[in-house]
């Protein structure tokens, strides 16, 4: 296999030609700080999420917990089952997101062209001058000071952001993986399809009714046959399983806000725009959660199809980075603003006044509270995560606020 022929590459190969991306995955990271922060659970299988004695699921489990075929996102009531001597830990957010930011700090000392994929995932871009260092040399110095922290990640290397990631997948834990330049379609081709970011189990599916299995296959399969199959992302598709991925490395500057807005194709009643309120709230709190913030200050935008438009904003009195907590709100303001006449055409939602996420212990009064809290941060992750593998509609939450009498 390429990855493992890649593997053992060393400083001292080739010179690196064009671009060279890093993805560096945090191995298992929720766990992997809770057995760093008390060395007696080092060798124990972990599981990090709520409880299963409720309907909670899997944040992150530790790798001796994934040999008992424990999952994230796997309904915790399961996890019990498949693995009953498992030590069962509450999330602490504000914990992950102090290491998390460590970690950031020997990315930031390596390049600055980095980007923060999530919590515990980012891209660099590491492109080497003529006489740079080679890009393999570089994983290694982050393996290493990573390993210097009581942690480890896993690193893919190659020319595109796609290509890296999907490498960085292959040899976990602790796993480096190299793709030189012009290998990248012999690399792909034997990977199954759900290898791609983007490509569920349903898409999998009707991929398979046209006989594509493999990325190689998807590599040469014709782009119209490829949108009948996965839709607008089916040509994409097709030149990311080529190892083609032009998107470049996108780097953070100092956030001051999140926003997301959706121009229709046809002008929407009230009614109808409200009912797209909830996914543009859901999209925000996401982005929130991959850069560890919070908000106080939420904002709606309207524009009708006159071309009026017009906003308003409220401060909310916790920070929050949850979907849940924004919706009601985000409602309310759409109704202040959206009053009875013209028709739609455009609608946004937007954080701001933004912030580390607060410390939950104490907000709401009682242990109860706060451990629902926890709960709803825990799966609101997971959703997080579901849909960076198999795309944004792959779930979706069914909170609907109650319409006021008219």
């Amino acid at each position: 296999m390429a990855a493992e022929q890649a593997k053992g590459q060393s400083s001292g190969a080739k010179a690196w030609s064009g671009r060279a991306v890093l993805h560096v995955d945090m191995d298992a990271f929720f766990a992997a700080v809770e057995q760093l922060d008390d060395p007696a659970l080092r060798g124990r299988p972990v599981i990090v999420g709520g409880s299963p004695d409720s309907r909670g699921v899997v944040s992150t489990a530790s790798y001796e917990a994934r040999v008992f075929g424990v999952r994230s996102a796997m309904p915790s009531a399961t996890a019990a089952r498949l693995c009953p001597g498992a030590v069962w830990l509450r999330p602490r957010f504000e914990r992950y997101a102090e290491v998390a930011r460590a970690v950031r700090e020997i990315f930031s000392s390596v390049t600055p062209l980095v980007e923060n994929a999530s919590i515990d995932e980012a891209y660099l871009d590491v492109t080497p001058g003529e006489s740079g260092e080679h890009p393999a040399a570089v994983a290694r110095r982050i393996q290493d000071a990573v390993g210097r922290m009581g942690l480890s990640c896993s690193i893919g290397v190659a020319t595109s952001k796609c290509v890296a990631k999907i490498a960085s997948d292959q040899e976990k834990p602790g796993g480096l993986v190299v793709v030189e330049p012009g290998t990248e379609a012999a690399f792909l081709a034997p990977l199954p399809v759900g290898a791609l970011g983007g490509i569920g189990p349903a898409a999998q599916k009707r991929l398979a009714r046209f006989g594509v299995t493999t990325l190689g296959e998807l590599a040469e399969l014709d782009p119209a046959v490829a949108r009948e199959a996965l839709g607008a992302f089916g040509p994409v598709a097709v030149q990311r399983a080529r190892g083609v991925d032009p998107r470049p490395v996108v780097v953070e500057r100092t956030v001051k806000s999140v926003s997301n807005e959706v121009t229709f194709e046809h002008d929407l009643t009230r009614d109808e725009a409200e009912s797209r309120l909830s996914g543009l709230v859901e999209k925000v709190a996401s982005r929130l959660r991959a850069r560890g913030l919070a908000c106080r200050t939420l904002t709606v935008k309207v524009r009708f199809a006159d071309m009026t438009t017009r906003s308003v904003q409220a401060t909310v009195e916790q920070p929050t980075d949850l979907g849940r907590d924004m919706l009601p709100i985000a409602v309310e303001l759409f109704r202040k603003v959206a009053v009875a006449g013209p028709r739609i055409r455009l609608l946004g939602f937007g954080a701001s006044g933004l912030c580390e996420p607060a410390v939950q212990m104490g907000l709401f009064g009682d242990d109860a509270s706060e451990a629902a809290r926890v709960r709803e941060q825990s799966l609101a992750r997971n959703l997080d995560e579901i849909r960076s593998r198999f795309g944004p509609a792959a779930v979706q939450r069914g909170f609907k606020p109650k319409r006021p009498k008219r």
